[in-house]
């Protein structure tokens, strides 16, 4: 299981409603960034979630809308130091661009106060490997180089099958979970089982694809395939679909025609441009895919395998609760 707290949705520029791209994807106990658009610190504190292990942040690609609210929000971690180290990973111009905002313009003349690790993202490659899940980019078409989308998947499991551990007088405790683990064990009277004998057929985990921004759908098919949520932009509707491909972007209709292709299980279309009201974008994307959603700022999910995704409420904090030490100005 995944949680999405979306922390901005809309598209180049805010909203009155909307704020520039960013999303939150807690896993575990571990919390990564996508993308860190203007304003992200303090949407990340009305989100609930804090600053707490939020270490790990992938950008989509160079754009300014994606990547301003890195400034302040690496201000913010020096300066309080609430983390032990930042981990950035991206395209070569988004690297390049954030680490010209860090060191020509937030620590000009001194070194960051708590390391922070740059990352080329190399396509198809594990970027983080946890315990139980992965992430890994895969490449999409937009405006210039390096553009990456990003994949959340859960590791596969073979569940155990306890009428057959107990058909073989297996009995209950450690030896359970070492065969769990692939591990062979010896029984007290000297039969060794082995894991194939007591696991079934391996069952997929909980899969989550984030594109960012894209000017085309079909050359990401592999990497959407099966997904239990897409996060996919829908910066246009299909009445504009000569100025979305002079932009390099998508339509509504677009990302719901590839969630269909592609037996995605749920759609989040984000990423909305201003000049749309948003019934008008839902309207679109459910006609073609129903099983869609428009979020707006601080919406919260989790999402499962197989399972439609459930809301969350907002965990509100008062302003004394922002997981800062005290201090003065």
């Amino acid at each position: 299981m995944f949680e999405l707290v979306f922390l901005g949705t809309s598209a180049s520029a805010p909203s009155i409603h909307r704020g520039l791209p960013a999303l939150a994807v807690l896993a575990d106990e571990q919390r990564f960034l996508v993308d860190c658009g203007e304003g992200s610190q303090r949407q990340i504190l009305r989100s609930g979630i804090g600053f707490k292990r939020l270490d790990h942040i992938f950008l989509t690609h160079a754009h300014l809308d994606h990547i301003l609210g890195l400034g302040g929000l690496l201000s913010t971690y020096g300066r309080w130091e609430a983390l032990d180290e930042i981990h950035i990973w991206g395209g070569l111009p988004a690297i390049e661009r954030v680490q010209a905002l860090v060191y020509q313009v937030i620590f000009r003349r001194e070194q960051p106060p708590i390391p922070i690790y740059f990352n080329r993202v190399l396509p198809g490659k594990t970027l983080y490997q946890g315990r139980r899940f992965s992430v890994r980019a895969f490449p999409v078409s937009h405006r210039g180089r390096e553009c990456y989308g990003y994949i959340f998947e859960e590791k596969a499991r073979r569940p155990f099958l306890v009428e057959k551990a107990e058909a073989l007088g297996l009995p209950s405790g450690p030896e359970r979970g070492q065969l769990v683990a692939g591990q062979t064990v010896v029984l007290g009277d000297g039969r060794a089982i082995h894991p194939d004998e007591v696991l079934g057929e391996p069952i997929r985990g909980t899969k989550v694809v984030i594109t960012g921004d894209l000017s085309r759908t079909d050359d990401i098919r592999a990497a959407a395939a099966g997904a239990d949520a897409l996060v996919i932009e829908s910066t246009f509707l299909d009445r504009d679909a000569d100025i979305a491909r002079q932009v390099g972007h998508i339509t509504a209709l677009q990302a719901a025609e590839l969630a269909l292709e592609c037996d995605v299980k749920f759609l989040f279309s984000t990423h909305i441009s201003r000049r749309y009201r948003e019934f008008e974008v839902i309207r679109e994307v459910r006609k073609a895919f129903p099983n869609s959603y428009v979020p707006r700022d601080l919406d919260h999910f989790a999402v499962f395998r197989d399972k439609p995704p459930q809301k969350l409420d907002i965990q509100s904090r008062s302003d004394d609760e922002d997981d800062l030490p005290e201090g003065g100005e």
